[in-house]
């Protein structure tokens, strides 16, 4: 990896109050560059804006909010003069069965996790393929990749984003825009916090079988493996250089996990391969694509 020592970048970033968003924003501005704090709540990093004013500019957001998505950029242009980097952070985990999940809930989460993310890049693109430069950080998951009962409402909004993610790189790639999807393990972030972590009413049906993993989820909260910190380094050293993978998973859970998915989802392909090949008309040519 290369790096680019003395490029000073304008950094976006929702979610920025605490977590992931906070500690890629103080790291950023550490390293001398400019962050917008895309936030709900601006008095949650008025000590970040007051110790680096000249830095640091506070945008009041809520993601979901779509139509906003244009001002934020709009702000961080005429503060900094361009944008650099948009980090999509915002998000919020949602632990419930199919049935207990209702439909406001799920949507809200699809509008926090795909939505608001695809509003700002819309917002932000312009300005990146006029400069010929710029990169998109999509927070995602290991529940971006793989999936488990209990949290079918967190991995929809997830898995939408990364897929909606895979072909933006592609799309953007000839203007030097990049992408890069970040797939966290557990991170010692508030995420598992219970006045965060949306937990929906347990049904009797559900009881034996999402028992544990609702418990395994509140639980988990303050003894996470990751450390935030260590994460927000990784991800901006790799923003500021030559290199940068389309899919991040981060931590050794994830590590493990998504790659015993891949695997697995390798070996029930290939099981099931004759069965899938069946289904073509005997004798028609392959498809010719353009990708």
């Amino acid at each position: 990896m290369t790096s680019q020592p003395g490029t000073q970048r304008t950094w976006i970033i929702t979610g920025a109050s605490a977590g992931f968003g906070r500690a890629i924003a103080e790291c950023a501005v550490g390293r001398g560059d400019n962050v917008v704090l895309a936030v709900r709540r601006p008095g949650a990093v008025a000590d970040l804006a007051d110790a680096h004013h000249a830095q640091v500019l506070v945008a009041e957001l809520d993601v979901r909010d779509t139509g906003r998505a244009g001002e934020v950029v709009r702000a961080a242009v005429d503060r900094f003069g361009r944008v650099d980097v948009l980090v999509n952070n915002a998000g919020r985990g949602v632990v419930g069965a199919a049935e207990e999940v209702g439909e406001q809930e799920l949507r809200a989460s699809l509008e926090l996790h795909l939505l608001g993310p695809a509003a700002l890049v819309r917002a932000v693109l312009p300005y990146f393929r006029e400069q010929g430069s710029g990169t998109i950080v999509q927070m995602s998951s290991q529940g971006g990749r793989i999936s488990f009962p209990g949290v079918g409402a967190y991995s929809a909004g997830k898995f939408a984003l990364e897929g909606w993610s895979e072909a933006l790189a592609g799309e953007v790639a000839p203007f030097g825009v990049r992408v890069m999807i970040v797939e966290p393990s557990r991170f010692r972030t508030s995420f598992n916090a219970p006045d965060v972590l949306g937990v929906a009413d347990a049904s009797a049906a559900y009881t034996g079988l999402l028992g544990a993993v609702r418990n395994d989820m509140v639980s988990a909260d303050g003894i996470q493996e990751g450390d935030p910190v260590r994460a927000a380094e990784i991800i901006v050293d790799l923003v500021a250089g030559d290199e940068l993978p389309l899919r991040l998973p981060l931590g050794r859970e994830a590590i493990e996990r998504i790659g015993r998915s891949y695997r697995q989802n390798l070996e029930e392909l290939e099981r099931w391969a004759p069965t899938a090949r069946a289904a073509d008309f005997p004798g028609a040519p392959a498809s010719a694509r353009p990708i």
